[in-house]
């Protein structure tokens, strides 16, 4: 490290100019006086010049052995007070900072030791160097207040991280709780609902095949269904890839882009192929790019909604109509079947309304005017960039 041997060169050079300009020396002969002004003797100069160097040439030793440079650095300012030889100011600075760099790198325990010697020689009665003690007194105070700043500050550094190793903590328990929920959620999936709609795929594609006699719109009807439940069973997966964290580790784990509303054709081909009910799209507004969040919930709405016509209105005629606003897109599926029946609701809508809320919209359901049943949507139309 450059620093201590730059900071060491600078205050030896002021604390040697201080010293040899008579600012730190004493006078042996009027010890009585303690640091008063007299006549200076060329060995005082010499002494003050000598200790005020041993005060500050040990800053070149903090960065390797900072208690040791501390323990120099602090014996050699005891001597002045002891020779009655005032400290130079670049000296204690010096002894400041070390005792500073001792605080904040190493026990606060080491502090209380290096500071003991100058309260001992506060407490020690000496009579005719009443202003030694008296300095001496000032100069343990500020190393104390050096090494207490700086364990202070290792103090609250500690702390922090210690605040930050909670929130860590914290936050990797919530990662691993989530983790284990989303895997639960993909277990049940997979367990339950994945193996149900597989059957379902399994035995239309039976039915179609091992049934004899069966009219040309049975064997289509059949085949429906399977192609149905097998492309359920791929959107599950891709369901089951975005749950499973250890989907990410093998080569299996390319996932799909969800769906949105350029594919919202391709789903209504679907309905299409069927049964001999017409579904048509109908388009207004200024087309852009929304937010794939709003995209998929539309499209979401739409497949829902579908699924619904072709259980609950078989046969109806559907229109799926697509207004983009300045602030809100409209989503809005209309059939001319039976209209609402008595039958409690199920999870469908509940789950459209959720999805509508989830991007801050809002679904609204019920009868036509003209007869038939209506799902209207109203989402933010947030464009991407």
């Amino acid at each position: 490290m450059v620093w201590p041997a730059v900071a060491a060169v600078v205050l030896s050079s002021a604390a040697v100019l201080q010293a040899g300009t008579g600012g730190g020396a004493g006078r042996a002969e009027q010890l009585g006086t303690g640091f008063g002004v007299g006549p200076e003797r060329p060995q005082d100069v010499l002494v003050s010049v000598m200790l005020a160097l041993a005060m500050s040439a040990p800053v070149a030793l903090a960065g390797v052995w900072p208690v040791v440079a501390a323990s120099l650095s602090g014996v050699a300012t005891l001597l002045c007070l002891m020779s009655a030889t005032s400290p130079t100011a670049g000296g204690l600075v010096a002894v400041a900072c070390l005792y500073f760099i001792v605080g904040r790198f190493r026990p606060w325990w080491l502090v209380a030791v290096l500071v003991s010697p100058f309260l001992a020689w506060v407490a020690y009665t000496v009579s005719d160097l009443p202003e030694s003690r008296s300095v001496a007194g000032w100069v343990g105070l500020l190393l104390a207040t050096a090494g207490i700043a700086g364990a202070t500050m290792r103090l609250r550094e500690s702390m922090t991280r210690r605040a930050a190793l909670v929130v860590t903590a914290q936050e990797s328990i919530l990662e691993y709780v989530a983790r284990g929920e989303r895997a639960r959620i993909a277990r049940e999936l997979h367990d339950v609902v994945a193996h149900h709609v597989s059957l379902i795929a399994l035995q239309a594609d039976a039915a179609r095949l091992t049934t004899r006699g069966m009219p040309p719109e049975g064997v289509q009807k059949l085949g429906a269904i399977g192609d149905t439940a097998r492309t359920a069973l791929a959107e599950m997966r891709r369901l089951l890839g975005v749950l499973r964290e250890d989907a990410d580790s093998g080569p299996e784990s390319v996932r799909d882009p969800q769906p949105g509303l350029n594919q919202l054709q391709g789903l209504l081909d679907d309905m299409r192929e069927i049964g001999p009910s017409g579904v048509r799209l109908i388009v207004t507004g200024h087309v852009a790019r929304l937010d794939p969040s709003i995209e998929l919930t539309a499209y979401r709405i739409v497949q829902e909604s579908l699924t619904n016509t072709r259980r609950h209105a078989t046969g109806a005629a559907v229109d799926v109509e697509l207004d983009y606003g300045a602030d809100v897109l409209l989503v809005r599926i209309r059939d001319n079947g039976p209209g609402p029946g008595i039958a409690p609701a199920g999870h469908g809508l509940a789950g459209m309304r959720e999805r509508a809320a989830m991007v801050g919209g809002a679904l609204t359901t019920g009868s036509g005017p003209f007869g038939g049943f209506i799902v209207q949507a109203a989402l933010p139309s947030r464009v991407t960039s």
